[in-house]
């Protein structure tokens, strides 16, 4: 009983002192997927669900306020790994509503809808009763439109304003911009290379459509989606029409449990049908993680990196 005292004295001195220091510009309302929330405090315990989330907070050095992430599907990026790792992961999928009440969080910050699905119980209404804030990645709010490099920056503002770090929002948004500026001046003058995005499928392509910012990726970094006038994030495409536009490099989308990039290339390499498509006579291929196509921190690195693929000669 007398732990049972101390634990509840304790919460209402942390309560009490939080309110007599109420941090500055707050309170401060966000309306996220038509879900309005005032905070009166920046966040202080966030569990993340998906990883991009995650790499979000920790791009904006917020990792002492992490209690829980959950489902890592790529390897996380190199300078935020360590302090990643020692955030404890609550499970390797999206974790049940009770795990994440055990975190005691006061804000869950999910990536895809799938972390508030009703079904499993973690609905954003649930969390809400349970007196947890929810914030969704903007770019899967119901009714939402292409997702575009501008989705990026303006998720991070938000973070920025919902944990009081505006200027460290402002500082990663002018650091992705530049990175971005930079691929796009080194690659201005060159002719776009047509290319496929195989996800997944061998009766059909699993492919990415226009609404997706992976398109958008692939244009910043001297590309062209082959299938940019599908108007879907991804859709079933024939391998007839992939063999008809005739890509030249094929981006294999990779995250956990997609199987191995090998596998993926085996497949593609052993079609016939195929074979006399440019990317697969010359066995060009090009990694892009799933992680990286997705409103966070990493589609400016994605630019980047498609662009060295797509245009070598231009960064050497």
């Amino acid at each position: 009983m007398a732990v049972g005292l101390l634990t509840a004295c304790g919460t209402q001195e942390r309560a009490d002192s939080g309110k007599a220091a109420k941090a500055e510009g707050f309170p401060v309302t966000v309306t996220n997927c038509g879900v309005k929330t005032t905070y009166e405090q920046p966040p202080e315990r966030v569990v993340t669900i998906h990883q991009h989330p995650a790499e979000l907070l920790l791009a904006l050095g917020l990792e002492k306020r992490m209690v829980g992430t959950a489902f890592p599907d790529s390897a996380v990026l190199p300078e935020y790994r360590e302090k990643f790792e020692a955030i404890p992961e609550l499970s390797k999928k999206e974790p049940s509503f009770e795990n994440v009440l055990e975190a005691e969080p006061d804000l869950v910050y999910g990536g895809y809808s799938s972390a508030f699905a009703e079904k499993t119980g973690r609905s954003r209404a649930a969390f809400e009763k349970a007196g947890i804030n929810t914030h969704l990645n903007r770019e899967y709010c119901e009714g939402a439109k292409s997702a575009t490099m501008k989705d990026v920056h303006t998720e991070i503002r938000t973070l920025g304003e919902m944990f009081g770090v505006s200027d460290r929002a402002e500082k990663l948004n002018a650091e992705l911009r530049a990175k971005v500026d930079a691929v796009a001046k080194k690659v201005e003058n060159e002719k776009p290379l047509p290319v496929f995005v195989y996800d997944s499928g061998d009766k059909s392509a699993f492919t990415a459509g226009g609404r997706g910012l992976g398109t958008e990726i692939i244009r910043l970094a001297g590309g062209k989606n082959i299938f940019a006038d599908v108007d879907e994030v991804f859709a079933d495409v024939s391998w007839e029409q992939v063999i008809d536009r005739k890509p030249e490099v094929i981006a294999i989308y990779h995250y956990a449990g997609s199987g191995s990039v090998e596998s993926k290339k085996k497949f593609l390499l052993s079609q016939p049908a195929l074979a006399d498509v440019p990317a697969i006579k010359n066995k060009r291929f090009v990694v892009v993680p799933l992680t990286a196509t997705l409103v966070g921190v990493r589609p400016p690195y994605a630019v980047e990196d498609l662009a060295k693929a797509l245009h070598p000669e231009r960064f050497e």
